[in-house]
């Protein structure tokens, strides 16, 4: 469980692709981790998972891909989505 004012480490796409490369090659999660510098090696298990289950498509983090627009006061929907 997280902790009050804990950060996390975000890993890309590449990253992620790569360490799965790495460890369909033979590699151990431990060789994986300290080459591609992830500090927690219980992730490269959750991402081979998401792997089996879900293909590359997996690997790609969706929670910061939405954008909401905030529509002004006073204004319609038909009006600001007109004017969009």
């Amino acid at each position: 469980m997280a902790k009050k004012g804990q950060t996390f480490q975000h890993y890309s796409y590449e990253t992620k692709k790569k360490a799965i490369a790495m460890r369909l090659e033979g590699m151990t999660k431990k060789e994986v981790a300290s080459a591609l510098q992830i500090s927690d090696i219980g992730r490269l298990k959750v991402w081979m998972r998401i792997y089996r289950e879900f293909g590359e498509e997996g690997l790609v983090d969706r929670r910061r891909r939405r954008i909401i627009t905030v529509q002004e006061p006073g204004r319609s929907d038909q009006e600001y989505s007109e004017q969009a």
